[in-house]
């Protein structure tokens, strides 16, 4: 039986994974999915002991305050028998946005990255395109993907080391303006094994 567990709601995939990297770098948690919904936004489910959980819960909240961004972090100690068929989401794939809405976190990943991941996200297809042609243009980074949420937000992911990769954030986002609406901008270096194991592909 599970111990606890710990759901964190947050608007837009990218300031997500920024918290996913906060918690897992401070506190023993397990990843259990992610699901996205039509906020747009992300809900992160989390397994774990319930005085890590409170850790994990206090960073993700810090880490959001940090951001200036909205963030719902609550723990369930001894959650009830049964209550997996509630909250735990099936494998789907949204034609909409055209991939699935429940990520499973992959296995035999590293604890942590060697590089750098970048997140370029945006409300508005044209701003996200150029601002990743800018950002490669400015600095030796690669494209990893782009993740979609509805609504028409979109983050483009990127990875290389970490000066580059902050070089190509700062600026892409500077070139977002009058195309799109900048949701957010984010550099993670060496990304946790959760924010590895759900990058898009």
């Amino acid at each position: 039986m599970t111990e606890a567990l710990a759901f964190i709601e947050i608007p837009g995939w990218s300031p997500a994974m920024v918290v996913l990297d906060a918690m897992e770098k401070n506190a023993s948690i397990r990843i259990l999915q992610t699901e996205l919904n039509d906020a747009p936004g992300v809900c992160i489910k989390l397994a774990g002991r319930v005085s890590d959980l409170h850790f994990a819960a206090r960073a993700a909240e810090d880490t959001a305050a940090a951001m200036q961004t909205r963030i719902l972090a609550h723990v369930i100690p001894r959650p009830a028998e049964n209550s997996s068929a509630a909250w735990e989401a099936k494998p789907d794939f949204n034609p909409l946005i055209e991939q699935p809405s429940v990520q499973i976190p992959e296995t035999n990943m590293p604890d942590q990255a060697s590089f750098a991941v970048g997140l370029i996200e945006t409300q508005g297809f044209t701003a996200a395109f150029e601002a990743i042609d800018t950002a490669l243009k400015t600095a030796n980074v690669e494209v990893l993907a782009r993740e979609k949420l509805g609504g028409g937000y979109i983050t483009i992911v990127i990875k290389g080391d970490v000066s580059a990769v902050r070089a190509a954030v700062e600026a892409g986002k500077a070139k977002v303006e009058g195309l799109g609406k900048l949701i957010a901008a984010h550099v993670i270096p060496s990304p946790s094994k959760g924010v590895l194991s759900l990058l898009p592909k």
